[in-house]
């Protein structure tokens, strides 16, 4: 079952479907830490991530507060699938313009489209199943049968998380067997994705 939803679009943060951030016409840059502001995360570390990292990362956040009423650990077998369009472009194309003069480590580390996951499962202590995808577009079918596929009844954080330049699309969900919400199959995932 999809227990809830996250959707970051249009500079606006939203929890299954209902706003809970939105920024006007600012650059991505100052969105991302508009809503890290706004939504009283303290974890440091997101200042020096790349932007994709730190849309997943919100939405994490945003998810896991929503599922654990406030607590940072979900339990350490959660599952994470994840899928984008653009890999890590955004922050390769950074880094090339900055391999020009003086090559930064810090934009490097995040040169792998995996590295969003990674962020995700420190903050949260999670060790369970992990995947990710790249394909041209949301592929609903492709998360809908994998997620699926994980034994077990673990809880799954799954979905997608595209950045390049401006343009950002996140739509990130929890999955539990046991739980209740919504039929986690492609239909539901492209009715919810498309909202």
């Amino acid at each position: 079952m999809i227990t809830h939803y996250c959707r970051i679009v249009n500079k606006r943060v939203q929890l299954d479907g209902v706003d809970v951030f939105s920024s006007g016409q600012k650059p991505l840059d100052d969105f991302l830490v508009d809503a890290y502001l706004a939504l009283e995360i303290e974890y440091p570390k997101f200042y020096k991530m790349d932007n994709l990292s730190k849309a997943g990362f919100l939405a994490a956040e945003v998810l896991f507060r929503t599922r654990y009423g406030g607590q940072k650990v979900p339990d350490e077998k959660t599952s994470l699938i994840l899928g984008n369009a653009h890999a890590s472009l955004d922050t390769d194309k950074r880094y090339a313009a900055a391999a020009r003069t003086v090559p930064s480590p810090a934009l490097f580390v995040y040169t792998l489209p995996n590295i969003v996951a990674g962020e995700i499962c420190i903050r949260h202590k999670m060790k369970g199943e992990n995947a990710f995808f790249i394909s041209e577009a949301f592929d609903a079918e492709l998360l809908s049968t994998y997620v699926s596929l994980i034994p077990g009844d673990n809880l799954c954080l799954a979905g997608w998380i595209d950045v390049m330049n401006e343009h950002h699309d996140v739509f990130l969900y929890l999955h539990d067997k046991a739980g209740e919400g919504l039929p986690h199959n492609a239909m539901t995932l492209n009715e919810l994705y498309n909202r």
